[in-house]
């Protein structure tokens, strides 16, 4: 057998690696997105969890008895965002600045049914989505946000799971105590 190809399936073998470390939320989750269940049973921690969510505005996708999880999510228009790194408003249909200027030029008119109006139609949507899991005796929150351009791409992700907003869940669902 000749050397050459032993070599070439040498170098596509370290291909096939597995990578040295496995993907972990950026920021991490804060320490206050984990919280002991105390004595309460899962599903009275689920109904406070609901209550508390809608009351902040959020839409409940899905909830499970087993394992106690709650799914839920908001959208809002973020006015004025657009997309940051599109340039297509800058320039006139044909070039330059305006609908019929050249390079350099000058020109004006009426764009009718062709492009929407300006920021009324090119604003970004936020997504934010929030889990509640109920795992043994402790309850752990997730939030992530989206955002998403004026034709549907995703422009920006991350994990959102903040001391502040974990704060303010915890404290809603402890003052919806009362039935």
């Amino acid at each position: 057998m000749r050397p050459w190809p032993l070599l070439f399936m040498l170098a596509l073998a370290g291909c096939q690696t597995v990578p040295s470390t496995l993907p972990v939320a950026e920021p991490p989750p804060a320490a206050a997105c984990r919280w002991p269940a105390a004595a309460e049973p899962p599903g009275e921690i689920l109904r406070r969890a609901v209550v508390a969510l809608e009351d902040d505005g959020f839409l409940i996708r899905h909830t499970a008895t087993a394992p106690a999880l709650v799914s839920a999510e908001r959208t809002r228009i973020l006015p004025g965002y657009g997309s940051r790194y599109d340039d297509w408003e800058r320039r006139g249909v044909f070039g330059g600045i305006g609908l019929g200027g050249g390079s350099g030029g000058i020109g004006g008119g009426v764009m009718i049914g062709f492009g929407g109006v300006g920021s009324l139609t090119r604003d970004a949507t936020q997504l934010e989505r929030v889990s509640l899991l109920v795992s043994g005796s402790e309850v752990r929150v997730s939030r992530d946000l989206q955002i998403i351009d004026w034709r549907g791409e995703l422009v920006e992700t991350r994990s959102a799971s903040t001391e502040a907003f974990c704060s303010d869940l915890h404290r809603a669902m402890r003052a919806g105590s009362a039935p």
